[in-house]
């Protein structure tokens, strides 16, 4: 695998100016910040943790599901827990969600999984609601799915406990800040108290917010520089929405992408589907590389691998809610 250093790939439009409350001008004078990256990439079908600052060639964690139910992995977030400390929680279009014990995982498949649940419809977005142990799924067929547990330190008891109609879902977080589960899906982003514990479970109270009629919600990402907002990708641009008052800017102003975050430094990355297909397959929703801007919001550098990644989402390897 090679390090991949090109530009926007040809037909993806050049960032635009965003608001100052995502970007420094400070930051775009500064070194590039290193951080740890993970991406599904659904060619290998792989979990994989890359550092930022160094060409991708080996990973530095791999998790490999093999096909089936966990074919086309879409979602990656890594959470810190009392009883395994820091599990992956993953989600897979073929069907399956899962918790992974990511200490005890490699490349060994699926005996490092410590849950699993098929919720089928495409699951797209996977998030645990810490304290209780819970965990919500999110299929873009229309759902939010809430497992809840009988022992907290034990995923093993997770089962069904809620099924919420929720057209498009794509996207979850967690906000403990305001102790709330986010969604977004077709046209909106909706905030939900969490009431009861174990089996109790549930999401109550649902707050909506626009994200336009004709959006289909992406990706829902914490913003690592600013706890106040939380970082939303839809079909035409990524925004940010402020957690407390709700209101939506505009970070940039481009179709399809498909994952957005950002680190303490000010600086992100996203993956941006590109239309195309690779490898004689039909996965048009994907890119070979993860686009980096700096912490002024200008475009700074890629990272792709030799063999032609399938790269849907990029996110942070960080285990806090933020």
């Amino acid at each position: 695998m090679q390090l991949s250093r090109r530009t926007l790939l040809a037909g993806a439009a050049a960032a635009v100016a965003v608001p100052a409350t995502m970007w420094s001008a400070e930051g775009s004078a500064q070194a590039a910040a290193s951080y740890d990256v993970a991406v599904c990439e659904q060619y290998r079908n792989q979990i994989q943790i890359y550092s930022s600052a160094a060409g991708w060639t080996s990973p530095q964690w791999v998790w490999s599901p093999g096909g089936g139910d966990w074919s086309n992995l879409s979602d990656v977030k890594f959470r810190s827990t009392a009883q395994f400390g820091e599990v992956a929680l993953v989600a897979a279009s073929g069907g399956n969600v899962g918790i992974i014990d990511k200490n005890a995982s490699g490349t060994q498949g699926t005996g490092s999984l410590l849950w699993h649940a098929t919720p089928g419809s495409n699951p797209h977005a996977i998030e645990r609601i810490p304290n209780i142990g819970a965990v919500v799924a999110a299929s873009s067929g229309g759902y939010l799915h809430v497992y809840g547990p009988t022992a907290i330190s034990d995923p093993s008891t997770l089962a069904l406990v809620q099924t919420i109609s929720f057209p498009g879902a794509h996207g979850l977080c967690y906000d403990d800040v305001h102790s709330r589960l986010w969604a977004v899906g077709q046209g909106k982003a909706t905030s939900y108290a969490v009431s009861g514990t174990y089996r109790d479970t549930r999401l109550t109270g649902g707050v909506d917010v626009s994200i336009g009629a004709s959006n289909l919600g992406h990706s829902l990402d914490a913003s690592y520089k600013d706890s106040g907002i939380l970082l939303v990708s839809h079909s035409t641009a990524v925004v940010s929405i402020n957690k407390t008052t709700h209101a939506v800017s505009t970070v940039h102003a481009n179709h399809a992408v498909k994952s957005f975050s950002q680190h303490s430094s000010g600086e992100a990355f996203w993956v941006q589907s590109t239309g195309k297909t690779y490898h004689g397959d039909t996965r048009n929703w994907v890119n070979p590389d993860v686009q980096f801007f700096n912490a002024a919001g200008a475009t700074s550098f890629t990272r792709g691998l030799s063999y032609g990644a399938e790269f849907y989402k990029a996110r942070l390897h960080a285990v806090g809610y933020h």
